[in-house]
This record gives structure tokens, sequence and C-alpha cells, in this order.
């Protein structure tokens, strides 16, 4: 570990105090009834609040005083089958009545004047001392860290209030992580009920949902439709279901600024095609893959792999070609083809695709069984409207993961910079002090 000035490296039990719980998850009624915080509670959670569910459970007085957690407490996974989930560690952030540690983790209780709670949990979850601990965890098939080797990884320990504006630093980002996090949830939620009502009632000619109780609907081989739509299989409304380039293309590849993206099945996403890692291949291989050539408008459906996986090739993609995914192309006179990669997605989430998966060990869709595929034909003035409006909740969603994939990013960074003293907060703590005069 490398010096840094002002900063003093100890040993773990030089900074807290350490206790291996052995409070189990029975309730025995000759015990005292308390919550439990078990070793998902710590493995799922940085942060510990009573908005957990904790299990209920029983303890003796004597474990209740010995591992009942305080605010300010750093918890680690003592046991784990693989050495990487030991030693991950969690903070209580607040009192919570009755929390007791359980089994399998290591209650740890800083000594409040040298470290502070959350830079000492961050220490505790960098790479370095998972090194460390798996390096030292005993076990073959089960593993599981020795007291001593908690009591003896190495803290870099700087001055506490150093220490703090670490700790605010990375706790704003895990909260900015957090609330995006939630609002993805939110805004998938939103989009799994949308899809649902678009893509099996749709939408009337003023915009509004369908409904059995306002509208008309038959019966269908995909159930109850409106009366306006008809079922077909993709066979009819396309030109053309073929299979990408199935063979080497491995001597193709480019890494020319002239050269032509290939699609793999990694680049399908449900509904977009992802661009952040793209093969390139030369201009003459593309040139000889006629049948593989696409096109803006081709939708793509991965046939192997993450089986299913459906998306459109955008417009910004003028010119590509792709590897053993399944090629349609539209009769667009007919119909969105956004409007068909949503309905394949939708049928992949809800099941209803899966007789297509062929295959004992590793599936895919034949072509020929694509083509026979039923799908909901609404007139295709609707099949915009209802694309475009889960294009745009999608992007919605996809933006928010962008936001989301750069702060994991940044997080990482300032962990590896701050918690190791290559860029230091001390011109922040100068200017608080400024401001305080």
């Amino acid at each position: 570990m490398t010096a840094v000035e002002g900063w003093e490296t100890k040993k773990l039990h030089e900074l807290s105090d350490i206790r291996v719980s052995n409070v189990d998850k029975k309730f025995y009624a000759s015990e005292k009834p308390v919550k439990l915080c078990n070793y998902m509670d710590v493995y799922a959670n940085e942060y510990i609040t009573d908005k957990i569910q904790f299990m209920e459970a029983s303890a003796t007085p004597a474990e209740i005083d010995r591992f009942s957690l305080k605010s300010g407490d750093v918890i680690i996974t003592k046991d784990s089958e693989t050495p990487d989930d030991i030693g991950i560690p969690a903070v209580i952030m607040e009192k919570i009545n009755n929390l007791v540690c359980g089994y399998h983790l290591a209650l740890i209780r800083p000594d409040v004047d040298q470290v502070d709670s959350i830079y000492l949990a961050k220490q505790l979850s960098t790479s370095r001392v998972a090194r460390f601990f798996a390096l030292h965890a005993s076990g073959s098939t089960r593993y599981g860290l020795p007291t001593s080797t908690i009591e003896s990884v190495e803290i870099p320990t700087p001055p506490k209030p150093e220490q703090a504006k670490i700790a605010e630093i990375l706790s704003t980002v895990d909260r900015a992580i957090e609330q995006t996090k939630a609002m993805i949830a939110k805004q998938q939620r939103i989009k799994a009920g949308l899809m649902q009502d678009l893509l099996t009632r749709g939408i009337d000619e003023h915009g509004n949902l369908r409904s059995e109780q306002t509208h008309q609907f038959k019966d269908s081989p995909l159930g109850r439709i409106p009366v306006e739509w008809e079922v077909k299989p993709l066979g009819q409304v396309s030109n053309l279901i073929t299979n990408g380039f199935v063979g080497v293309a491995t001597p193709h590849y480019t890494e020319s600024s002239e050269g032509i993206p290939y699609l793999y099945g990694n680049n399908i996403r449900n509904n977009y095609v992802d661009l952040t890692k793209v093969t390139l291949i030369n201009r003459s291989f593309h040139s000889k893959q006629h049948k593989s050539q696409l096109q803006p408008g081709d939708m793509l459906t991965v046939q192997s792999g993450h089986i299913g996986t459906t998306a459109v090739v955008p417009d910004s993609l003028s010119e590509s070609n792709c590897h053993a995914l399944i090629i349609t192309k539209f009769k667009k006179e007919m119909l969105s083809p956004d409007f068909v990669s949503f309905y394949c997605n939708f049928c992949l989430e809800t099941g209803s695709m899966s007789h297509l998966f062929i295959g004992s060990t590793i599936k895919h869709i034949n072509t020929s069984d694509f083509a026979k595929f039923a799908i909901p034909f609404p007139p295709k003035d609707e099949q915009f409207q209802i694309a475009h409006r889960l294009l745009d909740l999608s992007n919605t969603v996809n933006v928010a993961g962008a936001k989301l994939t750069k702060l994991h990013s940044l997080k990482t960074a300032l962990m590896q910079d701050l918690l190791t003293g290559k860029k230091r907060v001390t011109a922040l703590l100068n200017d608080a002090e400024d401001e305080m005069l």
C-alpha cells in the first residue's frame, strides 16, 4: 500500500471492536423475540435502515447484549459458498429497535474518535480488501473468514474530517444511484402495464384505450381483440424471413473507420440496437453477404442465446450486417416494424413465444417456425400510434439506464481515487473552513 502524506495505516482491530455473531434464525419460546439482520440483508444493501423487512427470531439476553446493532455499526458477510461473497459490508444508518446481528456475519463497531463508519465500510468494499479476504479465507467447499483475518486487514486512515468528507461524497453518489434505480423500476412498471394495454386492447381513433365496456371485441387465436384487428402469421406480412451469416467471420474483422457494423446477439436489446460495443467487418466481406445485409426498418430477433429478444434496425444504421440473427423484412405498407418488435418482446416476457423454442440443451428458433408466429394486426395508423407511445417510454427508461451506468462508473473512479489518497479532499475541507470564518 502506497504511503499517503498525513495518512496512517492501521489494522482493523486497532480501529474497532469486532464480534462474530452466533445468533441463528430459529425462534425459541424460552428466548426473547428480536429482529434479525441476516446475511442477505447485508449482502443486498450497502445501508441498513428500518425500511428493510427484517426476519423475526429470538436470542438470549447475553446474545442481545453482545450483538444488538447500533447506528454506525458496520457488518460484513463472514461465510459463503464462494470467496467472492465474503467481506461484503453494510452500515447501520439509524437506530432500529430490537435489531440483532445474525449468524454468518461479523459485527464491526468503529471507534468513533478514529474512524467514520461509512468511510470504513467503503474501504472494506475495495478490491484490495476483497483480495486479502479471499486469500486468507478458510475452507474448500464453504469459505469463512477467521476472526484473526478480519482483525488484521489494513485500513488507510486519514484524519477524521477527511474521512467524513470522502464518506459524504461517496454516499451522495450512492443516493443518486438508488434514486435512479427507483425511477427506472417505476418506469418499467408503467411500461409493462402500458404494453399489456396497448398490445392487447389498442387505442381508438380518439387516442383512448379500448375496453370491452366501451368498444367491440371479438374472439381470436390470441384471445379477445378489438373487432378492427386481424391476426396474421409473420410470414404473411413480410417479404423475407431469413438468417444472418452463419460461419467464421473473425478473419474479416477490421478496426478501420470504414468498417461496416456487424451485429451479434449481444447487440440486440428489447426494442433497441445497442452499439456500445459493436464489431466492424471489412466492406469486401459485407458486399459478398447479400442475404445478411441490413437496412433501417429490418427486424432482428436473437435466434439462440438471449433467445427471442427483438429490435428494429434504426435509421442511424444505414448500412450493416449481422451474424446468426433472424432477419425479418416487412411489407412496410402493411405495418410498423416497431409495433411488431414490441409485440414480440411482450410475448417473450409473458411466455407466449416459448413454444417456438426448440432444442434440448441450447434452445433456438427456426425461421420456418418464426414465420408461422401469429401477431395481432391493427390498422396501420393505430400500429404507429401504439409504437410511438411505447418508444417514448422506452427511450425514457434507456436514458435513465445510461445515467445509471455513468453513475456506477463515477462511483468506481471516485472510490479508486479517494480511498487510496490519489486525489485528496483537503481543498474541499479548507473551503468549508473558510466559509465558517
